[in-house]
């Protein structure tokens, strides 16, 4: 019964290469540049850009069959990300007149091109949120930025590896 399953998967694949994580990756990918993620946004989190970056190739090395490759010129896939806007806002008022929950959001370009076929794979712009009580101060906003942040790696990851 395994062997049948096994090889239902394989045929099933065809040309792509599929994890039991859901990802999907063309079969002629082995490798992939994911190079420092540009912020070019106002925020308080000055840690936003090498953040985003490790929790991107957690995902894209540790949850498929992809390498990580520093050179971008000799990687098969490369997975370039823009931080273009952070907003933190209150979404809920309280008691006189003040915010009750601030609302960190995070927008994000990316661009997913296969060097081996010369295509792009994904071209979108994402965003996601984290909140918190703004008794909490920086260190509730810099939390909310993180879940953000990894909610925004994790929808980056989906989109690149999913093929529905």
């Amino acid at each position: 019964m395994r062997s049948a399953l096994c090889g239902f998967l394989l045929l099933w694949s065809g040309c792509s290469y599929y994890s039991f994580t859901g990802a999907t990756i063309p079969s002629h990918l082995g490798t992939i540049s994911i190079p420092l993620v540009e912020d070019r946004s106002v925020s308080t989190i000055p840690t936003l850009s090498d953040d985003f970056t490790e929790a991107l190739i957690d995902r894209f090395v540790n949850q498929t069959r992809l390498s990580l490759e520093p050179l971008e010129p000799d990687a098969d896939a490369v997975l370039n990300v823009t931080i273009s806007r952070y907003e933190n806002r209150p979404t809920s008022v309280g008691g006189n007149e003040r915010a009750a929950l601030n609302r960190v959001t995070l927008y994000a370009q990316v661009r997913y091109l296969d060097q081996v076929e010369d295509e792009v794979l994904l071209e979108t712009s994402l965003n996601a949120f984290g909140e918190y009580d703004p008794a909490e101060g920086i260190d509730g906003e810099a939390e909310a930025a993180q879940d953000a942040l990894q909610n925004l790696a994790d929808d980056v990851f989906t989109r690149a590896t999913s093929n529905w």
